[in-house]
């Protein structure tokens, strides 16, 4: 897990321990318990101004600033805080798409939260860069999938074998620096206030998930997040 602690390190234990309903039953009601249901913006005080409240709805699950993988219409929303350098991301990340593909009503939302040092920064920032190519989810894919410490020279070589215009990508980058810095900023502004330690971490219709899960608790997450917004 990332510095500077293991925050899923109590989650895997009750993984071991317990049945993966009476699991993700307690992550619920922690969230519940906790207060840590993202209020929606109708909801919230008209004295608190939007721009600075960062888990308002539309900034956590909408920033159109993100490129949304999965269906972009679907009923419920993940979305994934990660570290390109982050082993646990690259491990659950194709229990992660298989249960979006397969499930077909999922919106995936990527924030980039790097965390682990200047190359996890160096590979987001060029990452998001490509989205100007409309090549992000590419992008992410390629990257997510390697199973080495990445470095700059890394990341350019990933991402041009996965056939992106890396000369565009920098250029890109150079151009939308300020634009790419901000998207980072509430990305890391919003894991700060969700009280995350470290990557990965969920928030899986309105509830947080701070840590990973398998194909079968994403699974199960994910109905239960269904059946508390069709409380609603």
């Amino acid at each position: 897990m990332t510095e500077p602690a293991d925050p899923a390190a109590p989650l895997r234990a009750q993984f071991n321990r317990r049945s993966r309903r009476e699991t993700l039953g307690l992550l619920a009601a922690s969230a519940v318990l906790l207060g840590l249901e993202i209020a929606p913006v109708a909801a919230r005080s008209q004295t608190q101004s939007d721009d600075g409240n960062v888990l308002t709805e539309a900034k956590v699950l909408r920033d159109p600033e993100i490129p949304v993988a999965g269906n972009p219409k679907g009923d419920i929303t993940i979305v994934e805080f990660f570290d390109y350098n982050c082993p646990y991301c690259r491990k659950l990340a194709p229990d992660l798409h298989q249960v979006v593909a397969e499930d077909g009503k999922i919106r995936l939302v990527l924030k980039d939260w790097p965390i682990l040092g200047p190359v996890s920064v160096y590979a987001s920032r060029l990452a998001l860069a490509t989205k100007y190519q409309d090549k992000f989810i590419e992008a992410h894919d390629a990257l997510i999938g390697l199973d080495v410490r990445l470095t700059e020279a890394g990341v350019r070589d990933r991402l041009a074998k996965a056939g992106i215009d890396i000369d565009r990508a920098v250029r890109d980058l150079e151009t939308n620096t300020a634009a790419i810095a901000a998207i980072l900023k509430r990305a890391d502004d919003q894991a700060q206030a969700f009280g995350f330690q470290g990557t990965p971490a969920f928030i899986i219709g309105k509830f947080r998930v701070p840590g990973p899960l398998t194909k079968e608790q994403f699974a199960l997450a994910i109905r239960d997040a269904r059946k508390a917004a069709a409380k609603k």
